[in-house]
């Protein structure tokens, strides 16, 4: 198995560990992913909600505890490479992408939404940058922006397929298809438009394939499509060095297939949850007025929202599962006990 090589930083081991809000992968995760050789992945989303000032001033703590995990990955890495995960729907989503630079994160790795302006955000600095995507149209428009605008390429592009936890590029009708999708297809035509690219630039462009990779079968059908690396997050949150509560990892354990759930997203976007009391209720139709707005999101519009969508994965985070949004992948009911951020990889990897 090659290292994952994106511009200067080698990862030794092609596992990219995917980002998680609330809190799921903050500085404790993120750091052992990349002590061991890895690339892990901070989420930036909410990042602050245990400041003291979190709800006084959401964004100020948030961006502090931006460079406090960062730092602190890095340090228990001992020189692996950490990176973030930001996504472009984050309100003064510049700020945080600023706030990582400084901090001086290795890679910062940018979805929910096309983030056009990010090369010019970290121009200047050793960052790299791998925008999300999940369709060919969306490669292409970043690409072609990035070219014109910039005169410059990502750094690496994962793309996040159907099978994926959180928030998804696709339509509902689409994840409740996904053996009509053909999705293969769609990710051999990103790869052939990012060759374009390659070829003018004359330099490689790594690809990460993410979603649904839980096992070394999956890993290996990754390779064998051509990818550089895969990007993994569901089977890290079954791990004692992840951030989350053990309730929240316990859940993972516990569930079954018939207990994964693709649900619609207060802020709109549809997503893969565990289906919990929480998420019957709001499926049903209740309302949970929110309380305090934190300006999370650019597209929540508190007055009509369902439900707040950090208060709810706060809730996951800490354990309280009776009230929470408990964001997964599509094959968690193959998670059977909480392991290690050592034996994880070493599964993955077939060693």
């Amino acid at each position: 198995m090659k290292p994952l090589v994106i511009g200067d930083l080698v990862a030794k081991i092609p596992i990219i560990q995917g980002g998680m809000g609330v809190g799921v992968s903050a500085c404790n995760l993120a750091g052992a992913v990349a002590l061991e050789g890895g690339i892990g992945v901070i989420s930036a989303a909410q990042l602050g909600y245990l400041e003291d000032d979190y709800d006084e001033n959401a964004e100020r703590a948030n961006l502090r505890a931006i460079g406090k995990h960062i730092k602190k990955a890095k340090e228990i890495a001992k020189g692996g490479i950490v990176g973030i995960n930001i996504m472009v729907a984050t309100r003064n989503y510049a700020e945080y992408v600023k706030a990582a630079v400084e901090a001086k994160v290795d890679l910062i790795i940018s979805g929910a939404g096309l983030p056009m302006d990010l090369p010019s955000l970290v121009k200047g600095s050793t960052t790299k940058i791998a925008p999300i995507v999940s369709s060919i149209k969306a490669a292409n428009v970043i690409l072609k922006m990035w070219d014109k605008k910039e005169q410059r390429v990502p750094d690496a592009v994962v793309i996040e397929g159907p099978l994926a936890g959180g928030h998804l590029g696709f339509k509902y009708d689409e994840l409740e298809h996904i053996e009509e999708l053909n999705y293969d297809n769609e990710v051999i035509g990103i790869m052939d438009a990012v060759k374009q690219y390659e070829e003018k630039y004359q330099k490689h462009i790594p690809v990460i394939l993410a979603g649904g990779v839980a096992t070394k079968e999956d890993v290996k059908r990754c390779f064998d499509l051509g990818a550089d690396g895969v990007q993994v997050a569901s089977r890290f949150v079954a791990t004692k060095e992840c951030d989350a509560d053990i309730r929240f990892k316990e859940a993972y354990v516990n569930a079954k297939k018939e207990d994964i759930v693709i649900v619609k997203s207060p802020v709109g976007m549809p997503g893969r949850a565990i289906k919990n009391s929480f998420m019957e209720r709001v499926m049903g139709g209740e309302r949970v007025p929110t309380k305090h707005c934190r300006a999370c999101v650019t597209p929540c519009k508190p007055a009509t929202t369902p439900y707040c969508i950090s208060d709810a994965l706060i809730h996951a985070v800490k354990g309280n599962l009776e009230e929470a949004l408990i964001f997964c992948g599509g094959k968690i009911d193959q998670i059977k006990e909480i392991t290690t951020v050592k034996q994880v990889m070493e599964e993955l990897m077939g060693e």
